[in-house]
């Protein structure tokens, strides 16, 4: 079994990467990005409180998301491996993670960080958002949201790089070489269990 973390930016390929992820590794793909706007479209009460926080571009609280995720991850501890995308986003989440896997003997053992430069991010969110119309890609809660994930999830790398489990990949190529990138990573991890800390 191998859990996954796939880390990076808004706008970074998170959600299509861990799709192609899912597909050639059999993992169980856990995205609270996905589970929230499952959440909102059905107008659950859990969904209301959501986007009251999402639409202003800030991050769900703790609390909630745990909650959430917890539910949803513990059906899933006999797959294959699981892939969390769009989580952890604080130390906090990131703690409680290692803490319910841990318990579990199943812990986190890699985590990809996409890399992805801010000029680029802003062209594709709001490229995004003007094919979709996502009230969430507007420029100024784009703004938001990348000045939130500086703060509060940036923090991350460090204390999974004090793990020794962060695989950096550059995310400014297409998408079939980010994935060729990030399938290298993840078989050398699985053939030798060493993490590739560099992948250009």
């Amino acid at each position: 079994m191998i859990n996954l973390v796939i880390f990076g930016p808004p706008g970074s390929g998170k959600g299509t990467q861990s799709a192609r992820i899912v597909e050639k590794y059999d993992l169980t793909h856990l995205s609270t990005g996905d589970l929230f706007r499952e959440e909102m479209e059905n107008q659950t009460p859990l969904g209301k409180e959501v986007s009251q926080y999402i639409d202003k571009g800030l991050l769900v609280p703790d609390d909630i998301v745990l909650k959430m995720l917890f539910r949803r991850a513990s059906d899933d501890l006999e797959s294959p491996g699981l892939i969390f995308d769009g989580f952890p986003r604080t130390t906090v989440q990131a703690i409680a993670l290692d803490e319910l896997l841990e318990g579990k003997g199943i812990p986190v053992n890699l985590v990809i960080s996409v890399e992805v430069e801010e000029k680029e991010l802003y062209k594709r969110i709001l490229g995004r958002g003007e094919d979709s119309g996502r009230s969430d890609d507007s420029e100024d809660i784009v703004r938001q949201r990348l000045d939130v994930y500086k703060q509060q999830t940036m923090p991350l790398l460090e204390y999974y790089k004090k793990q020794g489990k962060v695989a950096c990949i550059s995310g400014m190529c297409n998408v079939d070489k980010v994935f060729e990138k990030i399938s290298h990573a993840i078989d050398t991890y699985m053939e030798s269990r060493t993490v590739l800390r560099e992948i250009d």
